[in-house]
């Protein structure tokens, strides 16, 4: 029990008659890094939204800590929330305040970290996602690709336990995408554990332990990165994959 992350049991997700999600059953295990893959409109980002219930699952558990994140109270669920960091596709930093500032905020704010505190740790995380030199500019200065990097270290700030990630190269520029996936290369060496909804297939095979398939509002295929580009299984990843590598 004790590798077990995040377990999935049934999970289901409903938009009035629209289902996006049928029925998926997964787990992810501490320290395991797993991209997930498949044509848009698979119901990707919504799945990666229930882990944490951003978005609530129509039906079936989502376990995490040992605790189903669908049948907890409010402020039980906003703790266990501050363990799950999440990185969206569009960076949402506070445009009225600079780098550290938007790094140390939920720290100090929803952990009670004191600011001298709040700084040191700000710093050392602006450092391993290269940006030390910029923590007094402002997010409208900064290249999308550095905005998105501080967007990570602010993740990383509450120190969660799992990372999130939801496609978030998918808004940046060619050219910037690289400094993002170095930094979450970075982060997958030091064990954290990571789900990642990512186009980036050379990334997603390179960073990967695991590779979901997702496609129809399922998980089709799970398998090691070269089981799963080398060698699909199903029809719909065999279709999927001639396409994109």
């Amino acid at each position: 029990m004790a590798n077990k992350m995040i377990e999935v049991e049934h999970l289901k997700k409903n938009y009035g008659e629209k289902e996006i999600l049928k029925d998926i059953s997964e787990t992810v295990d501490k320290g395991q890094v797993i991209s997930i893959i498949g044509p848009s409109g698979a119901g990707k980002s919504t799945f990666l939204r229930c882990l944490n219930v951003l978005e609530t699952p129509t039906a079936g558990k989502v376990i995490f800590e040992g605790k189903d994140l669908t049948h907890i109270d409010e402020k039980e669920l906003d703790e266990l929330r501050e363990k799950m960091g999440m990185v969206f596709q569009n960076f949402n930093l506070f445009p009225n305040m600079n780098v550290i500032e938007n790094v140390k905020l939920a720290p100090m704010k929803v952990k009670g970290v004191s600011d001298a505190q709040a700084t040191k740790t700000a710093i050392h995380l602006l450092k391993k996602v290269g940006l030390e030199q910029i923590a007094n500019q402002y997010p409208t200065s900064l290249s999308g690709g550095q905005q998105q990097r501080v967007a990570i270290a602010r993740a990383l700030a509450m120190d969660p336990e799992v990372m999130l990630f939801d496609e978030p190269t998918s808004a940046l520029d060619p050219e910037m995408v690289g400094e993002v996936l170095k930094t979450m290369h970075d982060l997958a060496d030091s064990g954290m554990t990571m789900v990642i909804v990512t186009h980036e297939m050379g990334f997603a095979r390179e960073v990967s332990d695991q590779i979901w398939f997702m496609a129809d509002g399922y998980v089709k295929e799970v398998g090691t990165p070269e089981e799963i580009f080398d060698h699909p299984q199903t029809e719909r990843a065999k279709e999927f994959l001639s396409k994109v590598l």
